[in-house]
This record gives C-alpha cells, structure tokens and sequence, in this order.
C-alpha cells in the first residue's frame, strides 16, 4: 500500500520527513541485501515497498499576481503540481533550505512529502561494494531480486531543455530526480579517488599536474595560516588536518597514490562551508563533460578551467594572465544539447572576479594591470 503524502508547514519540517524516509528505505533495503546475501531470504511485498525514494510535492495556487522576484533559483511561473524524488536528504539539507524556504515564503503553495514509485537501485546502498564479495551471489541474481540500475532511465532532459513540458503533469521540481543524482554521486566516487561529501561548492578542473602540486603546497600553506580552513582531502579519502607538522603533512600528500584514479580530486575545505576542490581531469573535452554532468548534482557555486590555453596572440607573452571570453566549438561534444550556432561565452561576473583576484596578486592597477590580462578564445582539441 502507498503511504499518503502528509502536509508540511515550514521547510525544516519538509527536509526533516524526506530525510526520515530516506534513512528508512535505505536501512531496509541494506538490511534485506544482507540477509539475502548470508541467508538467501527475498524481501516480501511489504518490505519492497520501502524500498523507495522520498518524494517532494508542491502544489503552486496562483492567488492574485505572480509575486515579482529577481532570483534565478526557488519561484515558480505557473500554476500546478511540481514534484521530485529526493536522495541524501540530509546530506543536501543546507541546499534543499536555501531553496524551499523563498519558495513557501513568497508562493501560495502546499508542501507535501511522501514515498514515490520509484525504487532506489541496491548498489546505492553499498557503500564500500565489500558485502558483495565472497558471497557467491551474481549481479544478475541480485538484479532479480532487488531493484538494479536503470541508465536508460538517468537523464538530463530537464536540464538540457529536452523536457516535454506541455504533456506532464506533475511537473518537474527540480533539474535532476533522485536516481540521477545517486548515478553521478557514485561516478565521482569511483572517478576522484575520494568521498562525494567531500567536494566543496567551488571547484577547479586542470588537466596539468603541476597545478595540482602547486594547489597542494597552498592548501598546506592555508592549513597553517587562515583559520576558516580545517583539513585537505587527497585521493583515497586521505585526510590532512589542521595543526599538523608540516613535515608530516607534507609527506603523506607526497605518498599519495593519485594515479589510480582517473580524475583525481582534492579538497580544501573551509568550515563556514566555501572551500575549494582542485579536480585533475586529464586531457579532452569528453573527459570535461563527464565530470561537469556529475559534479552538477551537488549544484556547485563555479567551476573554472585553469592551465588550458589552445592558442596564443603574437601580443601575448609568458606570465600575461588568460581571460577566455569564448569557446570555439570543434569538437561536437555540446553540439547535440547547445547548438553550434549558439555562442557560449565566459560569465561576466567571472571575469571580473578574476580580473580582481589578479589585481590582488599582482598590485597592479590601471594599464600595468591591463598589459597583464589578455582576452582570448578558447580553442577545443
């Protein structure tokens, strides 16, 4: 039997119930693999019918005029029901806040959380993969017994502005329903080498390694002398923390295996919640994408591209500072979600946070700092 759907009042109550479902479904279904594993004993109807995610439901009513905001995030444009499978409620909450308390606050909406149709996939709940092994038990008949993956399912029609918004009802709540987030949740596991709680909302993609020593030598450098940052993450969850010797922080990021990873990733984290993670996504656009589609998910602040220049003006020298404005499209990896012939330029606020950033560096102003920064296309390869 489905369970009913039980009206919130604040927002904090809403995150509160997903989060409570979602600790539920998930200890069932972990507790069921297991017994099956060691006993062999398929889970029963009722007991499958916990083993699914949380569901989001608001029902927007339009009283009177649309209100007037300027957000770009938490509104809602038209009357009608929005709905959403959520994951890791409680991982996300400081998202899920930021977003449903503008919303119930300015909208005449419901709020309702409840159990959905749709059932979380049994590799989400192993975590490390060691209660598989030994057991004698294929992924076929696992995948018999216990709701499995469904890629074909795992989409990004929403945010590739595929959906088809006249014919659904409900409509989507947000950019990516639980099952998708959890798909791309365990790809950044298996493609950085660490945890995915450990990404911080500001990141930086490289493809040279050298900024990955240098970003290290920072990070250790912050560790001593800015108190906002508490630790450093490597590769393999191997952690830094503040106020240790230098010597020995030193050396264990030097004994770090990063090359066992495909894209390794490091994270400064800051305990007011803004630090920075450094990702080495080696060499190709495919590989930009890849990571991007995942790391979107945890709904980031920025990521930038540094160290990668596909060409040089003969006005540009060693040491001038590349400001890329453009992105010429030669490889086609975009062009079926971003047509061609839309241009894909550099956020502006971006540019002059940059532009800022250097001027710090630098002290420079006026011309000396103008003959420092260049503009330039970026060129895919």
């Amino acid at each position: 039997m489905t369970e009913a759907f039980v009206v919130v009042q604040t927002a904090e109550e809403a995150v509160d119930r997903l989060a409570a479902l979602h600790e539920r479904a998930t200890g069932a279904l972990n507790q069921a693999l297991k017994q099956y594993l060691k006993d062999r004993v398929e889970p029963d109807a009722e007991q499958r019918a916990l083993f699914r995610y949380p569901e989001l439901r608001l029902t927007y009513h339009c009283h009177g005029e649309v209100p007037q905001t300027t957000r770009a995030y938490a509104k809602v444009q038209l009357p009608g029901t929005y709905s959403v499978t959520v994951t890791h409620p409680a991982a996300f909450r400081k998202y899920l806040l930021e977003q449903l308390v503008p919303l119930m606050h300015d909208f005449t909406v419901t709020v309702e959380v409840g159990v959905s149709q749709q059932n979380i996939p049994y590799p989400y709940v192993v975590e490390q993969g060691d209660e598989l092994a030994g057991s004698g038990v294929t992924a076929a008949t696992l995948a018999r017994v216990f709701p499995s993956t469904d890629l074909s399912a795992a989409t990004d029609g929403i945010a590739d502005g595929l959906y088809d918004w006249e014919n659904t009802d409900p409509l989507p709540l947000a950019l990516f329903d639980a099952a998708r987030v959890d798909f791309s949740l365990r790809r950044l596991v298996h493609y950085t080498g660490s945890d995915w709680r450990h990404v911080q909302p500001w990141i930086l993609l490289t493809n040279y390694h050298r900024y990955v020593d240098q970003f290290i030598l920072h990070g250790l450098e912050q560790l001593r002398s800015d108190p906002r940052f508490i630790r450093m993450v490597l590769p393999g969850n191997v952690v830094i923390d503040k106020g240790m010797d230098h010597g020995e922080a030193s050396a264990i990021a030097a004994g770090v295996v990063w090359h066992r990873y495909q894209m390794p990733a490091y994270h400064l984290q800051a305990n007011d919640g803004h630090g920075v993670t450094l990702v080495n996504i080696g060499v190709g656009p495919s590989n930009a994408k890849n990571i991007t589609d995942h790391l979107a998910v945890l709904r980031p602040h920025c990521w930038l591209m540094i160290g990668h220049c596909g060409g040089l003006r003969q006005s540009q020298t060693i040491g001038d500072y590349v400001l890329a404005h453009a992105y010429m499209r030669r490889d086609g990896i975009l062009d079926r979600v971003v047509p061609p012939n839309i241009p894909i330029p550099a956020l502006a606020e971006v540019q002059l946070a940059l532009q800022q950033a250097a001027a710090h560096v630098t002290g420079e102003k006026g011309e000396e700092l103008k003959k420092r920064l260049r503009t330039g296309t970026v060129l895919t390869y």
